[in-house]
């Protein structure tokens, strides 16, 4: 990806690094754990981050081969730059036991199938109702906001054993969310490297 990258986002980063040693994380980890920090202004997230560089890479290579990217609300979507989205809430409709979030993450499923990028910053409940689809993921980014379900729902989901980004505390949201899919991103490629 040809990316210009503005001044005023090299000086974010070179303050970011000035107050926080990012160095010894790998490539793909770093890079999603500082995009993270910039987005929300928190250094907090360098020891909030639940992530595997496996299995960033794993979903990198997904990403940059096309692999399609679902996200539970528009928010989100706006967020990833350079690259469509799914999001199916316009179309969802809540009901017993459902919430809207939660169908759209159902419809969204039947609509992409196995090894999409599933990008959650908003609902708790899109991640539940993600974890209960044989949605295989390239990669779950799940890092819904909260007081209610998001800690449980995250939690959920590392206790899934699928490959994912989370965080630990309640802290999340459709910035976040956005910035660490923007993060695998913007990373080159080993093609784009050679270059």
């Amino acid at each position: 990806m040809n990316r210009v990258v503005h001044p005023i986002e090299e000086e974010s980063y070179r303050r970011l690094r000035a107050r926080l040693d990012t160095s010894h994380f790998p490539p793909l980890t770093r890079a999603v754990v500082e995009r993270v920090i910039h987005s929300a202004a928190d250094l907090d997230y360098a020891t909030d981050l639940v992530l595997d560089e496996a299995d960033l890479a794993k979903a990198h290579a997904a990403l940059h081969a096309g692999a399609p990217v679902v996200v539970d609300v528009e928010m989100v979507g706006a967020g990833i730059t350079r690259r469509e989205t799914v999001c199916r809430l316009k179309d969802a409709e809540s009901g017993p036991g459902l919430t809207r979030s939660a169908h759209a993450i159902r419809l969204a499923h039947e609509q992409v199938g196995p090894g999409a990028l599933w990008v959650i910053g908003n609902a708790p409940t899109a991640l539940e109702e993600l974890l209960t689809l044989d949605a295989r993921p390239a990669l779950v980014i799940g890092l819904p906001v909260g007081f209610v379900g998001a800690v449980e729902s995250k939690a959920a989901l590392r206790e899934s054993g699928l490959p994912a980004v989370s965080n630990v505390s309640e802290k999340g949201g459709s910035a976040v969310a956005a910035a660490a899919l923007n993060a695998l991103l913007y990373h080159p490629t080993s093609a784009e490297e050679k270059l």
